[in-house]
């Protein structure tokens, strides 16, 4: 395949992971129905795999540069797949979420050994085109989950947005194999173990303790107990970070304004842009009546205009300060978002449509400098450190943000029934499982109406204030312009 083989690699196992991580936006609806289950049961198939994904990429970053990232990024690719099979075949919804944590594992492994992996296949010019390829391969997937999704479910069924990745990820596994070199890190040292450990507990648990709280209540003596256990684990990372001469995360990084600026828009990003569409989508095919292709289509602004403005600003905002891209794209992404919340119990779909292409415009100014901006405002020799934290906080972001929005759906929804039909609790169960034939249709439309409009009104509000953050905390001298794309990234 000549010089453009590695990155083809990198690129096929980079778009199946983080097509993943929305896939199942559309397909959720049916899952439910055809596993016998609830929908809020099935904020785990998504919240897992973007939990472990994070959880798992700083782990994955040492290992791979201890024992080589062709190896890792091999075996994070015959995990994805095999964790695929398990997913597509799952009996039960248990089976489902603990295949699609095996899958996030693997996706670990992948993803954080790209930029290391295309930082040494190439040189020079060679080595800009490969990572704005890379970079525009990685906004494509991130919005494109929901159209595939859509399309495999209405054509196929829903097992085969996991089975498609058989033959994808055989042959990427041939692929790589065949063109990438082997490389490592001479000055690795061992893995900060328990940091790693402390780190997935407390993401573990905190996101368990807020989706958990949609069904139970805040006050729920498990939601706060959990909650409690979270922030004791969190506390225990920090301990262990500030003791460890090597750590995973050196938290002095945060002493700078901008860096903390940047990991604050990076947690926000994913979590304020696509954490509710789960739930657009449940309310256009419970109560738009669309199937999963229709519903797909209708999510395609953010995908779209996101790729298409992320390709324009790294070809002609290159030299523009990050705290103008990223701070006014988190401000975009809340306007966006908080134009989504103005529906009504007979609104149509066409009401989100401007939300929607405010949001995508948003997302393709911030996300593609955040990484490189993050590396940039740190020293040399953290940048790896610096661009595996981004993608840590970017993916536990998308894990918290769908908890946070489930709960704040789910309860509104409750709300709204409690005053129209004699059991809200249980019609909200069976709405938000996609069953709306034992709930009277006025009833629905409003419950739907009022539970969607406050997870986005939550999200806008969240982004705005990360836009303020960034816009108040990024500083970058005007004599350094961070480029679009992390070209000849340092990798630790």
């Amino acid at each position: 395949m000549g010089r453009w083989g590695p990155l083809t690699a990198v690129c096929a196992g980079t778009f199946m992971l983080l097509v993943d991580v929305n896939i199942v936006t559309v397909a959720l609806p049916e899952m439910a129905v055809g596993l016998g289950t609830s929908y809020g049961a099935l904020q785990w198939v998504m919240d897992v795999y973007a939990l472990v994904l994070a959880a798992a990429l700083l782990a994955a970053g040492g290992l791979a540069d201890l024992v080589g990232r062709r190896r890792v990024y091999v075996a994070g690719l015959a995990v994805f797949t095999l964790a695929s099979l398990a997913c597509g075949v799952a009996p039960a919804s248990p089976a489902l979420i603990a295949a699609r944590a095996v899958q996030g594992a693997g996706a670990a492994a992948m993803f954080a050994t790209t930029v290391a992996l295309v930082n040494a296949s190439y040189q020079g010019r060679d080595r800009g085109v490969a990572f704005g390829v890379w970079g525009a391969v990685s906004g494509a997937a991130a919005g494109a989950g929901p159209v595939i999704g859509g399309l495999l479910t209405a054509h196929l069924g829903w097992r085969w947005i996991f089975l498609v990745n058989l033959p994808a990820g055989a042959a990427a596994v041939v692929l790589a194999l065949r063109v990438l070199a082997e490389s490592r890190d001479p000055a690795a040292r061992r893995i900060d173990v328990p940091g790693v450990v402390s780190f997935a507990a407390a993401a573990a648990t905190l996101t368990y303790a807020l989706t958990r709280a949609g069904e139970a209540g805040w006050r729920s003596p498990a939601v706060i107990g959990t909650a409690a256990a979270g922030l004791l684990a969190l506390a225990v990372f920090a301990a262990v970070e500030a003791g460890n001469p090597h750590p995973l995360l050196d938290l002095r990084l945060f002493r700078g304004p901008s860096f903390t600026g940047i990991m604050i828009a990076s947690l926000v990003l994913s979590g304020a842009a696509f954490s509710y569409l789960p739930y657009t989508s449940l309310w256009l095919q419970t109560v738009q009546g669309q199937d999963a292709v229709a519903a797909g289509l209708v999510l395609l602004p953010i995908s779209g205009l996101s790729f298409a403005v992320s390709a324009l600003a790294g070809r002609f905002l290159n030299g523009v300060s990050p705290r103008w891209t990223v701070g006014a794209g988190m401000l975009l992404i809340g306007f966006g978002t908080l134009g989504q919340a103005v529906l009504a119990a007979g609104s149509g779909w066409t009401a989100l449509v401007p939300g929607l292409a405010v949001t995508g415009v948003g997302v393709g100014l911030a996300m593609p400098t955040v990484t490189a901006a993050a590396m940039a405002s740190v020293p040399p020799e953290r940048g790896g450190m610096a661009a595996g934290a981004v993608g840590t906080v970017r993916q536990l972001g998308y894990a918290l943000g769908v908890a946070v929005l489930g709960s704040v759906f789910r309860t509104t929804m409750e709300r709204s029934l409690e005053h129209r039909v004699p059991d809200g609790d249980a019609a909200a169960h069976a709405l938000t499982g996609g069953r709306a034939s034992g709930v009277p249709q006025a009833a629905a439309h409003a419950a739907f109406a009022s539970g969607l409009n406050a997870a986005c009104a939550t999200a806008g509000v969240v982004a705005l204030a990360a836009g303020v953050a960034a816009l108040v905390l990024i500083r970058r001298p005007a004599s350094a312009p961070v480029p679009a794309t992390p070209v000849a990234a340092p990798v630790e």
